[in-house]
């Protein structure tokens, strides 16, 4: 799209044209109006008057009315040549990217947290922050996290190692006040501001009457089949708690819906969350059956890297990652990013 100023307005003008060497440009009064086309035959109507340029084949009509409010029309038609081959579209790429969040003060102490909103402890802090380390060359767009602190502070302290030092922000679309209370009325800081959501259907799944309960007291009382079927079944749940089935309806159902369609806009997505929460959205992307996916282990603090390219999911970094930060199998478009971050910093 080329934008073209008038007396201080901006116009834009929409062309499906090809773009090449030769550029018109003419003056009306106070105003100017300059074209880069190749191949067009070009009709401008402005103040009543009529200015016509042309070219061999093809034509692209421009209708175009100023005032205070500017506005502008085209209709381009198409080249009349027909060895003229049509451009190519690109297909979009896109990153996820994918964080356990760092130890938690319950999982210090070795107790079942589930929905539990606990933070994280010191060794928590620090993962996140090796997380963010290892993500520090590659884009994110948008965030997405659990309703639970310890998801939140994952996402926030990793972020904080990125180098194009964007700002995550977190939305607040709970209410109309509170969406209108957070609202940002700079266009440049919003510019530097990365939109976190948060959202309950990515929350660990619900570990019921064990929550708050020791792990190995729970396995004395119940017996160790018992407490392992509860904990690494796929369709089995703990008393009054939610199994990985049930776990992965909501988490998959809330990816498909709000998450899949900024991947396939472009939009590069890190999302922070939990071990069944993750393992469900895995399960998902990678096609794995109920079976393979009781066998997933997540570490804390490891970022999976996947690159979505037409509508294809394909992982580029496992969760039992070298500790080396660029662990990652870039893409071109990744190490273009990155490449554009080391000239920012010299």
């Amino acid at each position: 799209m080329a934008a073209t100023t008038f007396s201080g307005s901006v116009a834009s003008i929409k062309s499906q044209g090809y773009i090449g060497n030769s550029a018109f440009h003419r003056d009306f009064g106070n105003s100017s109006l300059q074209l880069t086309a190749k191949r067009f035959k070009i009709d401008l109507g402005l103040s009543g008057k009529k200015h016509h340029w042309s070219r061999n084949t093809g034509s692209c009509l421009v209708q175009a009315t100023f005032s205070q409010g500017t506005t502008v029309s085209d209709e381009v038609s198409t080249p009349v040549d027909s060895t003229t081959v049509e451009p190519i579209k690109k297909s979009r790429e896109a990153a996820l990217i994918l964080i356990r969040h760092g130890e938690s003060l319950w999982n210090e102490k070795n107790l079942f947290t589930g929905c539990v909103d606990v933070p994280l402890t010191r060794k928590g802090v620090e993962e996140a922050i090796e997380a963010g380390k290892r993500i520090s060359n590659i884009p994110v767009d948008m965030i997405y996290t659990s309703a639970l602190i310890r998801a939140q502070m994952t996402a926030m302290l990793a972020m904080t190692q990125h180098r194009r030092k964007k700002v995550p922000i977190v939305l607040h679309k709970e209410s109309e006040q509170a969406e209108s209370w957070s609202q940002i009325f700079s266009q440049e800081t919003e510019k530097q501001c990365i939109p976190v959501v948060t959202a309950w259907q990515l929350n660990e799944r619900i570990y019921g009457e064990l929550q708050g309960l020791n792990k190995q007291e729970t396995a004395d009382k119940y017996g160790k089949e018992q407490v392992h079927e509860w904990r690494r079944s796929y369709d089995i749940p703990p008393p009054n708690g939610e199994s990985l089935e049930m776990c992965a309806e909501r988490a998959v159902a809330y990816f498909k819906e709000h998450i899949e369609p900024q991947l396939q806009a472009g939009k590069n997505v890190m999302i922070a969350a939990h071990g069944n929460s993750l393992r469900s959205i895995i399960m998902y992307l990678d096609k794995l059956t109920s079976q393979e996916v009781i066998s997933l282990e997540l570490s804390t603090g490891i970022p999976m890297l996947y690159i979505v390219k037409e509508e294809k999911y394909i992982r580029r970094g496992s969760p039992a990652a070298p500790s080396e930060p660029s662990v990652y199998a870039y893409t071109k478009n990744l190490a273009r990013y990155r490449q554009k971050l080391d000239e920012m910093v010299h």
